[in-house]
C-alpha cells in the first residue's frame, strides 16, 4: 500500500474551476470548423453504426482529433466541444455528426445485450425507478429526471452530446478521480487504503442481461487501482456496490468501507466542477480518471422544452493498460485494446 498512499498529482488531478483554465472547457468550434464539419456531414450516406471513421475524413480537423485524444488520455481527461448549430440540422443528422466525430477517438460499443448503440438519455419515467434488488438501477436512473450520483460508465471514454435541454436543473457534474485520490491521501490516508481493497459489485441485468445464478453477477474490485505501468484508474458506481448486497456469499460492507465511501463522495462534491449543457455541447470524459454526475431536472413537454442527451461509449487506440484482476469488468485489460460495453470485445459494428 505504500506504494500507491502518495499524491499522484499531474494534469489529471485539476480541482474545480481550474479546468477551466485549460482550454478545453469549453473548446468552441470554430466557425470555419463548423463549415468543414456540416460539409462533411453532407456527404454522409449512411447512419450509425454503418458510419466509419474513414467516411468522415476532414484532413484539416486531423490536429484537433489529435490534441483531444492527447487530452483525454494524459491530460486532464476532460474535453467540452461547444458551439455546433443543432438548431440548423434534424435529429437523424445529429445523431450521425455525433457518432461520425466519436468514430474519430474511438470505436462506439454497445451499451447493453439489446443492441443499443448510440442512446437517448431523457427522462422516461419521471419518479418512477425500476429496482434490481431493491435499489434503483444505473440505467433507470439515467432515464429519469432524477439526480446522478457520482459514478463512471463501463467504458474508457463517454461521449455525451446535447441536443436540447430541459427548463430547470440537469446541471453536469465533473470531477477528477486523481484529485479525490490526492485529497484522501492528504486527510485520510487509512480511508484510501481501504478504497485499493475490494468491493463487491453487482452486474447490471438491464444492461448486460440476466445470471442464471445470482451469484454469478457479482465480483469483488477495488475502487482505486493501478495498471502494470503505474497508470490510476477508478471505476465506481455506489449503485452497483449497493445492488451486490445480500447476494449469497458477498458480505455485508464494513464500517471502514461505508466511511470511504462516504468520504468519497464528499471530497467529489467539494473538488468538482459544474456547468450546464447547452444544445451543440459534446462532452467526452476519461472513464479512468474522471467521475460524472448530474442535478436533477424538469422537463416542460408541452412547451416542447425536454432535456435530451445522446451517449456513446468509446474504446480508444490510445487507453492505458489496467491490472489483471480488472478483466472481470473489461474483458481485455491490455492497453489500446477493445473493451469494456456490455459486450466486452465487441463493438457497435458486430452489432
Amino acid at each position: 500500500m505504500d506504494s500507491v498512499a502518495h499524491p499522484i498529482g499531474g494534469p489529471a488531478a485539476w480541482r474545480g474551476r481550474e479546468l477551466e483554465r485549460r482550454g478545453f472547457w469549453p473548446r468552441r468550434f470554430t466557425d470555419f470548423e463548423i463549415s468543414l464539419l456540416e460539409e462533411a456531414l453532407r456527404r454522409l450516406s449512411a447512419d450509425p453504426p454503418a458510419i466509419r471513421r474513414e467516411d468522415f475524413a476532414i484532413p484539416l480537423l486531423e490536429p484537433l482529433w489529435t490534441t483531444l485524444s492527447r487530452e483525454l488520455e494524459q491530460g486532464a481527461g476532460v474535453v467540452r466541444l461547444s458551439g455546433f448549430p443543432v438548431e440548423r440540422h434534424d435529429l437523424r443528422a445529429i445523431k450521425r455528426l455525433f457518432w461520425a466525430i466519436c468514430t474519430q477517438l474511438g470505436t462506439p460499443l454497445p451499451q447493453n445485450t439489446t443492441g443499443e448503440i448510440l442512446a437517448e438519455v431523457k427522462d422516461e419515467q419521471g419518479a418512477a425507478m425500476a429496482e434490481e434488488g431493491g435499489v434503483p438501477t444505473a440505467r433507470a436512473r439515467s432515464r429519469s429526471s432524477g439526480p446522478l450520483r457520482w459514478h463512471t460508465d463501463k467504458c474508457d471514454l463517454l461521449a455525451l452530446m446535447c441536443v436540447s435541454n430541459g427548463i430547470a436543473g440537469g446541471i453536469s457534474r465533473v470531477v477528477s478521480t486523481v484529485a479525490i485520490h490526492d485529497e484522501i491521501a492528504r486527510i485520510r490516508p487509512d480511508l484510501l487504503a481501504v478504497l485499493y481493497r475490494d468491493f463487491w459489485r453487482r452486474r447490471p441485468a438491464d444492461e448486460e442481461g440476466p445470471r442464471a445464478r445470482p451469484e454469478d453477477a457479482v465480483f469483488p474490485m477495488p475502487i482505486f487501482a493501478r495498471g502494470p505501468d503505474g497508470s490510476f484508474t477508478s471505476q465506481y458506481s455506489r449503485t452497483y456496490v449497493e445492488m451486490a448486497q445480500g447476494t449469497p456469499g458477498v458480505p455485508p460492507l464494513t464500517a471502514e468501507q461505508m466511511a470511504a465511501l462516504d468520504l468519497l463522495a464528499e471530497v467529489a462534491d467539494a473538488l468538482c466542477i459544474e456547468a450546464p449543457f447547452t444544445p451543440g455541447d459534446i462532452q467526452i470524459l476519461n472513464q479512468h480518471v474522471t467521475y460524472h454526475g448530474r442535478t436533477a431536472y424538469a422537463d416542460d413537454v408541452a412547451r416542447g422544452a425536454r432535456r435530451v442527451l445522446l451517449r456513446i461509449w468509446l474504446a480508444p487506440p490510445n487507453s492505458r493498460p489496467l491490472p489483471p484482476s480488472h478483466a472481470a469488468q473489461w474483458g481485455n485489460t491490455a492497453p489500446g485494446a477493445l473493451r469494456g460495453g456490455a459486450m466486452p470485445g465487441l463493438s457497435a459494428y458486430d452489432i
